[in-house]
């Protein structure tokens, strides 16, 4: 299987989860639909949704109830961005200029609680307490880890047993909580939906290590981002962490200085010493290892094109430039 084959099994469910974001962006308050149509044009993976409805979908199951979950898990996703990049100072995400720099700060955050807000009345509507427990759990985590991320900024120490606590919390959750709603949704025992949780976890760290990775390399043009984005933010990722053990002790101290917040110009050691110390090769060793404990996590499951997919996506997580 690849991506086109993916995309191919989900295109109906994601052309009628589209459907349903353009319905619920529906405002009165014309910034909210500009905004929200721009986020979604903006393009994206989509990654999120789509474990969703595989989830859903494994078995047979073909009704419609999927199809506004998904929606919802697209929505708390664009809504976590919108934060970021309003505390982050991002000017630039997929290439495109970040909502914040075009509708400024204020109307960025505001427009996120909306999709908040409007994420948690379509959960209403689907009235099942679980689902709403789920996402109502994954977005406390997701804001916690948020909050450590940012109390963890410009701090050259971080370990990385602090480091894989923030992307559990702000990344893997949302892929964890997508996996079990659609297993929920497909009627799954126990065993299988903790199975998928497990699964959606994993995808989600192989995810956020591999970005962590490109963000250090000139692959990060690809993202629609600025290399170097998250030393600039003073973010110490498993890249970084893993250069500053292996580094020597001069070394050090120009990762340290790095880190706390220097002009970019002085960023340039940091790409040979990140190289030298094979930083990169490392952390995306890693990434390849949760890909393979998430594969792993549906053995279990029988045969189907949904299961292919998911363990395609696992696999695609950490072989991708982009």
């Amino acid at each position: 299987m690849d991506l086109e084959e993916v995309n191919r099994l989900v295109r109906s469910d994601m052309m009628a989860v589209n459907g349903v974001i353009q319905e619920q962006l529906r405002s009165g308050v014309p910034t909210i639909p500009a905004m929200g149509a721009y986020l979604i044009n903006a393009g994206g993976k989509r990654l999120r949704p789509i474990v969703l409805l595989l989830a859903a979908r494994m078995g047979g199951e073909r009704g419609p109830r999927p199809i506004p979950l998904a929606a919802v898990v697209e929505f708390i996703h664009t809504a976590t961005l919108l934060h970021d990049d309003v505390v982050d100072g991002s000017e630039l995400r997929r290439n495109n200029a970040t909502a914040n720099q075009l509708w400024g700060n204020a109307a960025a955050v505001l427009v996120g609680d909306f999709l908040y807000a409007r994420s948690f009345e379509m959960m209403v509507r689907d009235g099942d307490m679980r689902i709403l427990a789920t996402m109502a759990e994954a977005t406390s985590v997701i804001a916690q880890g948020e909050v450590a991320q940012l109390e963890n900024a410009n701090d050259p120490h971080l370990g990385s047993g602090a480091y894989f606590a923030v992307i559990e919390a702000k990344t893997a959750k949302l892929f964890e909580a997508a996996a079990r709603i659609g297993a929920i949704v497909n009627g799954l025992d126990t065993a299988s939906e903790t199975a998928l949780m497990r699964y959606g976890s994993l995808l989600g760290m192989a995810f956020q290590l591999v970005d962590d990775a490109l963000d250090y390399s000139t692959c990060a043009e690809k993202m629609g981002k600025n290399r170097g984005d998250d030393l600039a933010d003073g973010k110490a990722t498993l890249p970084y962490i893993h250069a500053m053990e292996c580094a020597t002790a001069a070394e050090r101290a120009v990762l340290r200085e790095a880190l706390r917040g220097n002009p970019p110009a002085v960023f340039d050691p940091v790409w040979d010493i990140i190289a030298r110390t094979g930083s990169i090769d490392y952390t995306l060793r890693v990434a390849s290892d949760k890909a393979e404990q998430a594969i792993a996590c549906l053995a279990g499951f029988p045969g189907s094109p949904e299961k292919e997919a998911l363990a395609f996506l696992a696999a695609f997580s950490v072989e991708r430039d982009f």
